[in-house]
């Protein structure tokens, strides 16, 4: 579970989760509140330690704020992480549980779905607060599992990227996809519907089983799948998968996909830049769950995420001909435009 180092200030809030009763361990971290509540989904995982869990709710709540100033919502950034127990547990206990805790922030974090929970936790979730969103929708609503939108905007990322790096639409393109959970699979489909070859790699046996005997995916092992000969590498898999010792290995010429920090440190944009790798910020192509959160919580409508998630390709190509022209990285370029907008912020509410 590896992120990216920190880029601008501590956080504004670090709160411990700690219940034996339910079993509930973990921690939420409100990195920025300048925009509006610190918004951000509960990440559910076997962390060895409380202290990888607590780093990587630091980064990630990170990439909420700036990621949730690119997509212009009202929201700032945080984000809650929760060890897995080792044995058994009373699930439904523990996300009550943690949602006690969101409630006693009064309004500041808004949760929701990230890897390894579900709307099943999160309705748990609701019965102790209402700051909360990925619930089933309700009639003419924003609501449900955010992670379609999430693939959604990733895909016309990539359309976009497609476009402006490689000249070319995703139709006969080969894209290598790690990690086929929700956003994963269903950014396959896209793919498939699109007329891309898929390459996958998954540790789950029946994902990849799936959508080898549903979309014609040739699957190639875990290790493997970030040095397959590929147009597009997608991660959508955890964080930290392009790395110094591996990005010289990277044979795809774009890399585009829906997992948050998939650079393990800055310095890995401008070495993708060296070797002429157009790369698409995660927290600009992955944007559409967040969009869908927020409208649910203000109460918006599924036209609204549409019509927001709409606007995620025409940002993503800014970025890359501002990031041509100027000669820097498109994540220099991204997490300076989302510090511009945070910076605003603070100055008006100074």
């Amino acid at each position: 579970m590896v992120a990216r180092p920190a880029r601008l200030t501590p956080p504004l809030q670090c709160v411990p989760l700690r219940d034996p009763e339910s079993d509930l361990e973990g921690v939420i971290v409100i990195h920025s509140t300048a925009l509006g509540p610190g918004a951000g989904g509960c990440r559910f995982w076997s962390y060895p330690d409380m202290d990888g869990a607590r780093a990587d709710a630091m980064r990630l709540a990170e990439g909420m704020s700036y990621k949730n100033a690119l997509a212009g919502l009202p929201l700032g950034g945080a984000k809650a992480v929760l060890r897995r127990p080792a044995g058994e547990f009373d699930r439904a206990r523990l996300f009550r549980a943690f949602g006690r805790a969101v409630e006693e922030l009064g309004g500041r974090y808004v949760t929701a779905e990230d890897v390894g929970t579900s709307v099943a936790d999160m309705q748990e979730v609701a019965r102790a607060t209402r700051h909360v969103a990925g619930l089933p929708p309700t009639e003419g609503r924003a609501g449900g599992d955010p992670s379609p939108w999430t693939a959604r905007g990733v895909f016309d990322s990539m359309q976009a990227a497609a476009a402006f790096a490689l000249g070319s639409e995703l139709r006969g393109l080969t894209v290598a996809v790690q990690g086929t959970g929700n956003v994963g699979a269903d950014l396959c489909r896209h793919l498939a519907e699109a007329g891309a070859r898929l390459v996958i790699a998954d540790p789950n046996p029946a994902q990849r089983e799936e959508l080898r005997a549903t979309l014609g995916a040739k699957v190639v092992g875990v290790d493997e799948i970030a040095e397959v000969e590929a147009d597009v590498f997608a991660p959508c898999a955890l964080g930290g998968v392009l790395t110094r010792e591996n990005v010289g290995k990277l044979r795809a010429r774009l890399v585009c996909g829906a997992a948050n920090n998939q650079l393990a440190s800055p310095e890995v944009g401008a070495m993708l830049l060296d070797r002429g790798i157009a790369y698409v910020p995660d927290y600009v192509a992955n944007a559409g769950g967040i969009i869908s959160v927020s409208a649910e919580y203000l109460g918006e409508t599924e036209t609204d995420v549409a019509q927001r998630v709409a606007t995620i390709a025409p940002r993503v190509a800014a970025i890359l001909e501002r990031a041509a022209r100027e000669g820097r990285s498109p994540a220099a370029v991204a997490d300076e435009m989302a510090e511009e907008v945070i910076a605003r912020a603070q100055r008006a509410a100074a």
